[in-house]
């Protein structure tokens, strides 16, 4: 069940149930690409500073074909032969690209290293971990180990950690960056205090975190005491101790009433507590127990009182099934994990019995059957890295994660979601694209790779840009072996009524890819984080996104989180109506919120195999037909079809709709636009690559124009004072009939380079009804 956020009081500071502030611009207008090694990407919609990562991991795929469960006689050579394996291939993608941060795979076809994913079972100690020692026989959250750390990564791994960085190439190079990355940060003043337009610090409260980690690790790692030291700096200056101060000098400090704040702060106060309690002297100790409490777990324990809870802190954990409640219950478990044994107020206690069960109730079902997470695919980043730290330090600190991995199956899928999200033009971002990122990352697939027995999860994150984190040195199993794309289907349609996506490509490993992604889905039921859209789609090929989304409104602006209601005020910003989706508009009106469409796809079911160079079959097709009749007021009937033919190298969009209003066909684009052929063709040019779309048998008046993004003159105003954001450098490529009975169909065609226009086809008018894997060439 979604949040209801309409009784939260308008005279808030955030005036909505879901006080982010508006730390991005959403759109980002695109500047002319730079010159890059192999193509330029544009980029729709992606918030400032979405990874925080200095001197980003190149990842790679390694390793040799084995088994993981090989038998024992033959463990150690197949472990060996790894290693060896692993130090002659060393990192694989030749390099990352300069705006999306996506890895850049080199033409290879050695199929003998690129293999089915797979954990390689072996004792070498050069391969693997060793078996945590820690086994209890009836685990509780209030039973912790005896040693420190606590928190994820315990004394074993810490041993044994150093050994496997010199024999691994990932956890090598992870570790020359989180050292750059901590070198600096130590040149910069502790954070700031900074209220964005008085509705939160999460990005102050993210960058403390940040810090900790990297010192942490960095001094565990060396000894140095200057990192000891830089952590201690980082603490008192949260605390409010030092010259300038931090934010108000009472139990407000940490700013519980947007209580992301309030968490971030203490879970970073739990990792610096623990990872470091050896070095602490007992004063030490005792300021960081007293800080974490009065600023952090105090204000849990009101959070979970609704007597006790005037300002609405503990809104979250109420049927809240995302990101929200997965960040906050996080940040009280690690916390009250870290002092549990020092704590004589008994909050940690406390905290502890109610934190556990009530995220077992919502944030791990966050998540649909499908996998999909339940907010946007930019807030999967948030909730999976809460989620994912709450069962690793359950895990390590008292032996079970208490069914936070196991209550909810489309946990384990929600890797595949991530995984099939991600284009060569970035996420399929749909809806909200949140704040700033920070120690939000992808990481977590790194765990549920682990932990669900999934290694194609470890192997496709360990080449991504954010993958250099001290949270991967202990959740990357060096034993991971192959290739993430051998064997993975190129399409995935996720079928769960809420979210009914799908998307299909050309290939994994190539940026140049043909990629398009497109949804239905209900309305409602999103924490209020989704935009009007069924029907709505992204494009990306040449390296480049030819249509994609504009992101966020502006996350303060009246009403914008008020409700998913059908009058709600969120639907009022250009950004969220129908109009500024990549689908059809009738009448010019938004879609109906209790939308409740249906949906057909069907794939070959093509596999990439080993190799990156991937030459696409000829029946290599897939369609995704939805009837969307449901999202509108003013038809009578009305599907969408989106299908990839002749080897994925075009993409054919058919509508077939009966309006009693006027219909317009709308896609958003940064490329510019040439019409031509009486305007039956548009030829959109991104610098040196073109696309072109093609009307096949118009009906009668159908023909391209272009509009700015901005609102319909027709529109009804937004909120006093809050106008919509600018979509600078964006064209709306469009098609508008009156009120009638249509079949629009659309050729996209990106002019791939050495092929020629003889080898494009026009596809044969079929109904949707009649669409099937044969019915197009």
């Amino acid at each position: 069940m979604a949040a209801n956020y309409s009784s939260v009081n308008r005279t808030t500071p955030f005036g909505s149930g879901d006080p982010y502030y508006n730390s991005s611009n959403g759109y980002i207008t695109p500047q002319q690409p730079q010159k890059k090694k192999v193509s330029n990407w544009i980029k729709f919609g992606v918030p400032i500073a979405v990874l925080v990562i200095v001197g980003a991991v190149l990842g790679g795929v390694l390793g040799s074909r084995a088994s993981k469960n090989a038998s024992a006689s033959n463990a150690a050579s197949v472990g060996s032969s790894a290693v060896q394996a692993k130090n002659a291939i060393g990192i694989f993608p030749t390099g990352t690209d300069s705006l999306y941060m996506l890895p850049l795979y080199p033409a290879t076809t050695n199929t003998a290293a690129f293999t089915t994913p797979t954990f390689i079972s072996s004792s070498d100690s050069n391969l693997s971990w060793p078996q945590d020692p820690f086994q209890p026989s009836n685990p509780s959250p209030t039973q912790v180990r005896s040693d420190r750390p606590l928190l994820i990564a315990p004394s074993y791994k810490w041993q044994a950690l150093p050994n496997l960085i010199k024999n691994d190439p990932y956890l090598s190079s992870w570790n020359q960056t989180i050292f750059l990355n901590a070198s600096q940060y130590m040149n910069l003043p502790p954070v700031p205090y900074i209220m964005d337009s008085g509705n939160g610090i999460l990005d102050p409260a993210r960058q403390v975190k940040q810090r900790v980690k990297a010192f942490s690790y960095a001094y565990r790692m060396t000894n140095d005491t200057k990192w000891l030291n830089r952590v201690w700096i980082e603490l008192q200056n949260a605390a409010g101790n030092l010259t300038d101060g931090w934010g108000p000098n009472n139990s407000s400090r940490w700013n519980p009433i947007h209580f992301l704040d309030t968490a971030e702060l203490t879970a970073a106060y739990g990792i610096a507590y623990d990872w470091l309690y050896d070095q602490w002297t007992s004063v030490q100790l005792e300021s960081i127990r007293f800080t974490m409490i009065e600023y952090g777990l105090s204000n849990g324990a009101i959070a979970y009182n609704d007597a006790n809870d005037p300002l609405f802190f503990g809104w979250w954990r109420n049927n809240t099934e995302g990101n929200w409640n997965c960040v906050c219950n996080n940040g009280l478990t690690m916390g009250s994990l870290a002092i549990l044994g020092d704590d004589t107020t008994g909050i940690a206690q406390q905290l502890l019995s109610m934190t556990v069960t009530n995220a077992v109730k919502n944030c791990a079902l966050a998540p649909s059957s499908d996998g999909t997470w339940s907010e946007t695919n930019d807030y999967w980043y948030f909730g999976s890295t809460g989620h994912a730290e709450l069962a690793s330090s359950l895990l390590t600190a008292t032996g079970s994660t208490f069914d936070l991995l196991d209550v909810n199956p489309g946990l384990k899928l929600s890797g595949l979601f991530h995984m099939y999200a991600t284009g060569p033009g970035s996420l399929f971002n749909y809806g909200d694209t949140g704040p700033n990122k920070y120690t939000a990352t992808a990481n977590p697939l790194l765990f549920y790779g682990e932990q669900y027995d999934m290694p194609q999860y470890q192997l496709f994150q360990r080449d991504q840009a954010d993958a250099a984190d001290p949270w991967s040195m202990f959740w990357y199993d060096p034993a991971v072996s192959g290739a993430f794309w051998d064997g993975l289907a190129l399409d995935h349609f996720f079928d769960n009524s809420t979210d009914q996506w799908a998307s299909m490509r050309s290939s994994w490993t190539d940026e140049n890819a043909l990629f398009v992604a497109t949804k239905a889905g209900t309305l409602q039921g999103h924490q209020t984080h989704n935009d009007l859209d069924c029907g709505d789609f992204v494009l990306d090929a040449l390296g480049n996104r030819w249509f994609g989304e504009l992101g966020d409104g502006n996350y303060l602006a009246e009403g914008y989180f008020s409700n998913d209601t059908q009058d709600s005020e969120r639907w009022l910003y250009y950004r969220k109506r129908t109009e500024g989706q990549n689908t059809i508009l009738v009448g010019g009106a938004n879609q109906d919120v209790l939308a409740a469409p249906t949906v057909n796809f069907d794939s070959a079911g093509t596999v990439q195999g080993s190799s990156t160079v991937f030459n696409v079959p000829s029946d290599a097709t897939a369609y995704f037909t939805a009837n969307l009749a449901s999202a509108y007021f003013d038809v009578t009937s009305f599907s969408r079809g989106i299908r990839v033919v002749n080897k994925r190298q075009q993409v054919l969009i058919q509508d077939e709709i009966n309006a009693s209003a006027s219909v317009m066909w709308r896609a958003h684009t940064n490329a510019t636009i040439a019409l031509g052929n009486n305007n039956l063709t548009a030829t959109l040019t991104i610098g040196s690559n073109t696309l072109e779309a093609t009307l096949l048998n118009p009906p009668s008046g159908a023909q391209f124009s272009t509009m700015d993004a901005v609102r319909l003159s027709t529109d009804p105003p937004t909120p006093t004072g809050w106008p919509d954001q600018p979509n600078t450098g964006v064209t709306v490529l469009v098609v508008s009939l009156p009120a009638g009975q249509y079949t629009l169909e659309i050729l996209l065609n990106p002019q791939w380079p050495g092929v020629s226009s003889s080898s494009y086809v026009q596809p044969s008018s079929v109904p949707l009804s009649q669409w099937s894997l044969t019915s197009h060439p």
